[in-house]
């Protein structure tokens, strides 16, 4: 902007104790009061992470240097950024922060770094995985709200590894999506699909993110699991993971995504439902009802939780569109 437009508060011989008050009266002059409110404190907290730590000079390139290179790695297909706030715990505490969820609803997990848009809209019934080394599995689920009605109509993204742990979108000579899909609830709040038994992976550690749990002693593996991700007009946007009872990496999740209640088994088919979907007698079955949250319960949750949790911290502010503020009234 050009300086002549913009006022600044005259500022010389900065300290140690004096710079951050400094920072965020200059970074204050915006319209935005959330843009203000956010920059404060992130300065705060990043100014009291360098004294707290007396970060040396050599710490703060190093950092430097693992950030960009953060940015080098992330591609179309592979966002390096998305696997560091997954890896630091910050990705699952958003979501939890943003999408609350009473009691009885479905809890939320991690979108991970390899979501895309690619996916194909399927009938229900249809196969999502055409990998012929995958053990078949069955999907059978039902979209309810918390009072136990069905939800129809909504939109079901749902994505998961081959047998071999990796992600259509980690080949560089696939030739389209696979492992993924779109479906709509039917009138009843049901959808199914045939997929291939999870397997637990690796996340991608070839990068400065596999690095840094090598510097942590941490282990790069997720266990077994399906994502899914639900859509609908007045109902609060939901992204989850069923994951596998007893993999090896369910209590070690590399990303914190694994929560009790997400928890699944798999079950061989019976008689009845062999005939019903049409799969061999004894294959693998997973079963699930997910339960949503409309926006408003959503939003009401989120703000009363926004204010408990400000107000047990000192800080005077109130919510402009569901989000703090100063209240400097």
């Amino acid at each position: 902007m050009e300086p002549s437009r913009v006022h600044i508060p005259p500022m010389k011989d900065l300290t140690i104790a004096n710079i951050t008050a400094n920072t965020i009266l200059i970074n204050s002059q915006g319209p935005s009061p959330r843009l203000t409110y956010v920059l404060e404190r992130l300065v705060s907290h990043l100014h009291d992470f360098a004294r707290e730590t007396r970060l040396s000079t050599a710490e703060w390139h190093a950092g430097i240097t693992f950030l960009t290179a953060v940015g080098q790695t992330c591609t179309p297909v592979r966002q390096e950024f998305i696997l560091l706030s997954d890896i630091l715990g910050l990705s699952l505490l958003v979501d939890s922060i943003d999408h609350p969820k009473p009691p009885g609803s479905t809890e939320g997990s991690v979108l991970g770094p390899f979501h895309s848009h690619e996916a194909a809209d399927m009938q229900h019934g249809d196969a999502v995985s055409h990998d012929p080394q995958g053990e078949p599995c069955l999907v059978v689920c039902r979209v309810a709200d918390v009072h136990g009605a069905p939800v129809p109509g909504v939109k079901v993204d749902v994505w998961e590894t081959d047998s071999s742990g990796h992600y259509d979108v980690q080949y560089a000579e696939r030739d389209g999506p696979d492992g993924r899909c779109v479906l709509r609830s039917d009138a009843d709040g049901r959808f199914w699909f045939r997929a291939i038994k999870p397997v637990p992976y690796p996340i991608p550690h070839d990068g400065p993110v596999g690095q840094l749990l090598q510097k942590l002693h941490r282990h790069p593996y997720r266990p077994a699991h399906v994502h899914f991700m639900f859509e609908k007009e007045g109902w609060d946007h939901l992204i989850t993971a069923l994951y596998l009872r007893g993999d090896p990496y369910e209590t070690s999740d590399a990303v914190f995504g694994v929560k009790q209640s997400l928890v699944v088994d798999l079950h061989p088919a019976d008689e009845e439902t062999s005939r019903r979907y049409g799969v061999e007698q004894g294959s693998l079955v997973l079963k699930h009802d997910f339960v949503l949250v409309t926006s408003e319960a959503a939003r009401e949750l989120r703000d009363e939780r926004s204010r408990d949790a400000l107000a047990a911290l000192g800080r005077k502010v109130k919510l402009l569109d569901g989000l703090p503020v100063p209240d400097v009234d």
